[in-house]
């Protein structure tokens, strides 16, 4: 546009303002693109739409608690997602390898985007990070640790010593927990119910028969008993009857010190341990059901 003011022509760009403000004021009918790659802690992080990414076939954790579910994803209403997922890219998709609940309570309040590191791992990986995160982060129950576990020994052929290293656990308690499976189905769900702990199912595993394992159970869960008075309920079933035993009994009776130190060392090697002790000297009897046992009761005596 040309003006003339005293014989001089001034020249003025075309006025926009107006067409600006009314932009600002419609609605926008382009869709929604997420903000741009950002960084934290070195790693760069991308807002991913929540309905490009498929939940992990590797989850150890069997249930997620929805009260817990409902109260992360009021969190994350008001004040966001602060760690962000992991991802990997999966047939022009994504698929979760960590941050399961966060992606989920995402879903619940409607989230678009949910900020996401995407790494480029094998299977094998992507199952380790998996139950590295529920390790530290969530913790399982025993059960779900024991069979995620079990998963990685099956599916990747790895030893209970590389798991150890891969996960930081103590290769004795992943022994233990693998242990677990051995249980009937139905003592399982109470392990993982919290009806027995751990400890009950261990001292459980002492017991030869499945039936004697119920029938032991059964009785625990009916009295309350602890940890302690179940390694008493094993030890009277396991006790024989001939004359020997109640040789043996006198003995445990009157030296209540050996009987500690037996079911010390029963607690820590998870199988039977019988000490026959006469003033001082005598013998420590391990009793082993498997070479697994062996080897494990091998491994820790050796530390």
């Amino acid at each position: 546009m040309e003006t003339e003011l005293s014989g001089t022509t001034t020249t003025t760009a075309p006025r926009k303002a107006l067409g600006r403000g009314l932009e600002s004021l419609l609605p926008s009918t382009r869709p929604v693109e997420p903000p741009p790659t950002t960084h934290l802690h070195g790693q760069s992080v991308r807002d991913l739409p929540v309905t490009e990414i498929d939940p992990n076939p590797y989850q150890t954790r069997a249930n997620i608690d929805d009260q817990a579910l409902n109260e992360l994803a009021a969190s994350i209403l008001v004040n966001g997602i602060v760690q962000p997922i992991v991802v990997r890219p999966m047939n022009g998709r994504y698929q979760l390898i960590a941050g399961e609940r966060r992606w989920r309570a995402s879903q619940k309040i409607g989230r678009e985007f949910v900020p996401a590191v995407i790494k480029q791992v094998s299977n094998e990986q992507a199952m380790e990070m998996t139950i590295v995160e529920n390790l530290q982060r969530e913790g399982l129950n025993p059960m779900e640790e024991a069979r995620a576990f079990d998963r990685l020994s099956r599916e990747f052929n790895l030893t209970q010593e590389q798991m150890s290293q891969k996960t930081g656990k103590d290769r004795a308690s992943i022994a233990n927990l693998m242990r677990l499976l051995r249980l009937p189905e139905t003592i399982q769900q109470s392990v993982e119910k919290g009806e027995l702990t751990a400890g009950h199912a261990k001292v459980l595993l002492m017991l030869d028969s499945p039936e004697a394992i119920l029938a032991a159970a059964q009785k625990i869960r009916g009295a309350s008993l602890s940890v302690r008075q179940t390694e008493e309920l094993i030890h009277r079933l396991l006790a024989p009857q001939d004359g020997a035993s109640q040789e043996l009994k006198a003995k445990r009776a009157v030296d209540p010190n050996v009987r500690a130190a037996e079911e010390e060392l029963q607690r820590a090697l998870g199988v039977r341990v019988t000490i026959r002790d006469n003033k001082g000297k005598g013998k420590i009897v391990i009793e082993y059901a498997s070479l697994e046992d062996f080897d494990r009761v091998v491994e820790t005596l050796s530390k």
